[in-house]
């Protein structure tokens, strides 16, 4: 998994024969990455503020300014999306506290602990999720 500019690791988790899936030991090892993972994209957040109030400038060429422009802007871009997923990650902090995290949300099965540690904010098993993209797909 990875944030924009850095990336970080965890130990998978190791199951245990014949444990209860979603159990407290699972569930804090995702309470875990999440919460890591929202930390780092937050320092991100901070260091393009930082970087954006120290290098602002008002360059009296128009290319250097439209390319410093132009570099804001992706860094606002990438940001923005950073910040959708902070708060699909906050509402994936917010299913463990209710109990409904690792279920998918449209038919109730098992989300499998190997998905949500490729993608700890999903909500949907890999056949509903399948299905949503081909609807997509056909829906233009």
């Amino acid at each position: 998994m990875n944030s924009s500019a850095s990336e970080f690791t965890f130990k998978p988790y190791v199951e245990k024969e014949g444990e209860e899936y979603m159990n407290e030991a699972q569930l804090e090892h995702f309470t875990n990455i999440l919460n890591k993972w929202k930390s780092e994209l937050m320092e991100e957040v901070d260091r393009t503020v930082h970087h954006m109030q120290d290098d602002a400038a008002n360059f009296p060429d128009p290319n250097d300014r439209a390319t410093q422009e132009s570099e804001f802007s992706l860094e606002l871009r990438t940001r923005d999306r950073e910040r959708k997923l902070i708060k699909k990650i906050e509402e994936s902090i917010k299913n463990i506290e209710a109990g409904d995290y690792g279920y998918c949300e449209t038919c109730g099965v098992e989300i499998g602990i190997r998905r949500l540690e490729a993608r700890p904010t999903a909500t949907l098993c890999i056949d509903c999720k399948t299905l949503d993209e081909i609807r997509e797909k056909q829906m233009g």
